[in-house]
């Protein structure tokens, strides 16, 4: 007889748009918001996230009311950068990570998912720069991440939680360590995302274990190792490969998500960890099952 998982006391879950195909502010093929927020809080989801700005209202005082009354909070909001590009881009990032930041804090989030940038657009493939970036960019990413953290904390009270990515510069479990090297920890925390690492080769677990002490927020998802494995033999871009399915319904990919959860339990501190299954796009009525089979399949592991 097996034993039943301890309570995750310290993980707060939660789902985002993502897990409705829903990758822009605008887009036909993707779910209405206002059918988002319902089928979220239909799920049995308490909180989410903003997913990209302007897909939910970006009235503060409107989406209070839409999201209350459905009894929903937001968890945090998200920001794709490019700071490896350094200083010139700085007052366009801002104008940006300001905007989204001030709705994050009026929901009463704590957190900013920041996202680095592509370095190969990520519907089409083209490249847009190197793969690998030179030791000044690495400097260059690591400083104005440290100065993003620092401005987002003085001036709208929030954490940068960065998130490795698939197609990003901030990818492998090389590339992670390294940037957490050279970012200070009182400005800069880490948004594990368990589908993005294991695309990129990573544990999950180790990571938790190995970086425990920057873990800020977790990102929930599966990858299907069959498709993965097309994927890298086909060199496909993320876009490609998320409409060919390579993230997963859990339970039926990798990582197993248990462990993780037991293992950023084991670090003792609150944490948010957000479903976000890829599926960009998708037909608008295979949400809604999936994300009530995900959300009792979390209840199974604990996260009540």
């Amino acid at each position: 007889m097996t034993s039943s998982p301890s309570a995750l006391t310290r993980i707060r879950v939660g789902s985002a748009p993502d897990s409705w195909g829903v990758w822009f502010p605008d887009d036909p093929q993707q779910t209405p918001w206002e059918r988002f927020l319902d089928e979220v809080a239909a799920a049995g989801y308490e909180w989410i996230e903003l997913g990209p700005y302007g897909y939910l209202p970006t009235d503060p005082a409107r989406l209070a009311d839409e999201t209350e009354r459905r009894g929903l909070r937001i968890s945090a909001g998200t920001v794709f950068t490019g700071l490896h590009h350094g200083p010139a881009v700085w007052e366009e990032t801002w104008e940006h990570v300001s905007r989204i930041a001030a709705l994050t804090r009026a929901m009463g989030a704590e957190h900013l998912v920041v996202i680095p940038s592509f370095w190969r657009d990520d519907k089409t493939g083209k490249v847009l720069e190197d793969r690998e970036l030179s030791a000044a960019q690495w400097r260059e990413l690591t400083e104005q991440t440290d100065r993003l953290g620092r401005e987002v904390r003085d001036r709208h009270g929030l954490r940068i939680v960065v998130h490795p990515h698939a197609d990003t510069h901030i990818d492998t479990p090389a590339n992670v360590a390294r940037f957490l090297d050279a970012t200070d920890p009182d400005l800069v925390s880490l948004c594990l995302d368990t589908g993005h690492y294991a695309y990129c080769g990573g544990d999950s677990v180790q990571a938790i274990e190995t970086f425990g002490e920057r873990i800020g927020y977790l990102h929930l998802k599966q990858v299907d190792p069959r498709i993965l494995a097309e994927v890298v033999a086909e060199q496909l871009p993320f876009g490609p490969a998320v409409a060919r399915g390579v993230m997963c319904e859990p339970p039926a990919g990798v990582p197993e998500l248990e462990p993780v959860l037991a293992a950023a339990q084991r670090l003792g501190v609150d944490l948010f960890a957000i479903v976000e299954q890829d599926m960009y796009p998708c037909p608008p009525d295979r949400p809604l099952p999936i994300a009530r089979r995900t959300r009792a399949y979390l209840r199974s592991c604990g996260a009540r």
